[in-house]
């Protein structure tokens, strides 16, 4: 199968093949990087926002609600996130797509240190509450801005058999950077009292996530910036068109989309921050043994997310999601029973969760991108995957910590449920319109 971007290298002579040969290996090493980056910088978020803020910036309240509000924080980044697409988008179209990526990961760097000089309640009463939240809302501004067009064009340039393999590539950096934020937290929560904990040593991640960001800033330019790329970008139409013209012409199969990764979505949080903030509200477990079970359950993750890319290339990516929505919404009537029963239990959870959410994540930005035609890809996809972090994970840890202290624990596995049928039904439609257009 002969590509557009081969093409021109094909006509050329052999230093033009090699100038011009868009090798997808090259294209995983900056979406990895990039990916891990963002990762992390929202692990180190999500977990200081349970162990950390409710006692810093929320010490008026009980435990309980003090979690409860800095879920409200982690939302905050998702409601933003749309917006920074938007505005970010208008940016590219006018100065260029490395001029937005360094602006866009400059505020994700600036947003994220910053997050770690901010002073406790105690100190500045509300101020400090408020600084937190501009900084939240910069954070999900800049990873909105961050979208690069590079896991869309590692799918279009992988080979036809082997695209479910390189489709799960990005989803990669969520474990590794789950995996990371996880180690390092139980590192200085294992080696420093409580009291420097929380005084200063959790500003630590903070300040190491701004040196990612700056690493993963100079690889992501090194691949984007390249003359090779460029033209890769311009000859798979990977261009921002107008955000108008795209909703216009687009609108149905944007919102159609933010539905097909929603299952994964939202058990992306109810195996990672919802179950620390249970188990560290209500148990007797030490931090550093959750922590360190996180960390271990995110390896058992990474590997399926691995096995995925295979399993979408024997089966088909679809077959593959369906699977992934069956078995979320099989775990989601067990998950309440397991989290209950000890360290046998939330180990068990913990890692049958993962195994489960590595299969349906590692294929849900790949199907993303798939729906969309070549007129309006890259701005399509940037707003329904944005739409789909917004529904599916941002409201996860705040919706079921509240349902399961209110109702139950059922009811975090009923809400969970929902996100399985959501994404069911949203492959169903997509299947349905597909024969349409076929036929």
């Amino acid at each position: 199968m002969v590509t557009s971007a081969e093409t021109p290298s094909r006509q050329g002579s052999g230093k033009d093949v090699d100038k011009h040969h868009v090798s997808p290996s090259d294209i995983a090493v900056g979406v990895v990087i990039g990916r891990t980056s963002e990762f992390f910088d929202f692990f180190v978020f999500a977990i200081a926002s349970v162990i950390v803020f409710p006692q810093r910036l929320f010490p008026f309240v009980d435990p309980l609600q003090g979690t409860l509000l800095s879920f409200g924080l982690v939302l905050l980044a998702f409601v933003a996130r749309p917006v920074g697409t938007a505005i970010f988008m208008r940016f590219d179209r006018r100065h260029g797509r490395v001029a937005k990526l360094t602006l866009a990961l400059f505020l994700l760097g600036t947003s994220t240190v910053a997050m770690g000089l901010v002073p406790s309640y105690a100190f500045l009463g509300e101020w400090a509450i408020i600084i937190m939240a501009l900084l939240r809302i910069g954070q999900g501004l800049a990873i909105g801005g961050s979208w690069d067009g590079l896991a869309s064009l590692l799918a279009l340039s992988a080979p036809e058999k082997k695209r479910g393999f390189y489709a799960m590539v990005p989803q990669l950096g969520a474990p590794i950077g789950l995996i990371v934020a996880a180690m390092l937290f139980s590192y200085l929560v294992s080696n420093l009292s409580q009291g420097d904990f929380l005084d200063w040593g959790w500003r630590y991640p903070f300040f190491v996530a701004f040196s990612v960001n700056v690493v993963a800033l100079f690889a992501r330019l090194r691949i984007i910036a390249s003359p090779e790329f460029q033209e890769a970008f311009e000859t798979r139409e990977l261009q921002p068109s107008r955000i108008r013209d795209a909703f216009r012409s687009d609108w149905r199969a944007i919102w159609l989309a933010s539905f097909v990764p929603l299952a994964s979505f939202s058990m992306f949080h109810i195996v990672t921050v919802f179950p620390l903030s249970w188990v560290y509200l209500y148990t007797d477990e030490t931090l550093t043994f959750f922590l360190n079970l996180t960390a271990v359950s995110a390896a058992f993750g990474l590997g399926s997310v691995v096995l995925s890319g295979y399993l979408s290339d024997w089966y088909g990516r679809r077959r593959v999601l369906l699977w992934g929505a069956a078995a979320i919404g099989a775990f989601s009537l067990l998950a309440p029973t397991l989290l209950q029963g000890g360290k046998t239990g939330e180990s068990v959870y913990m890692i049958v969760g993962f195994l489960i959410l590595g299969i349906s994540f590692g294929q849900s930005s790949g199907a993303v991108a798939s729906m969309f035609d070549s007129r309006n890809r890259y701005t399509d996809s940037a707003f329904a995957s944005a739409l789909a972090w917004l529904f599916g994970a941002g409201l996860a840890p705040l919706t079921a910590l509240f349902l399961s202290t209110t109702l139950g624990l059922f009811a975090a596995g009923l809400y969970l449920l929902s996100g399985a049928i959501a994404t069911a039904i949203a492959l169903w439609i997509a299947r349905q319109l597909e024969f349409q257009r076929q036929g």
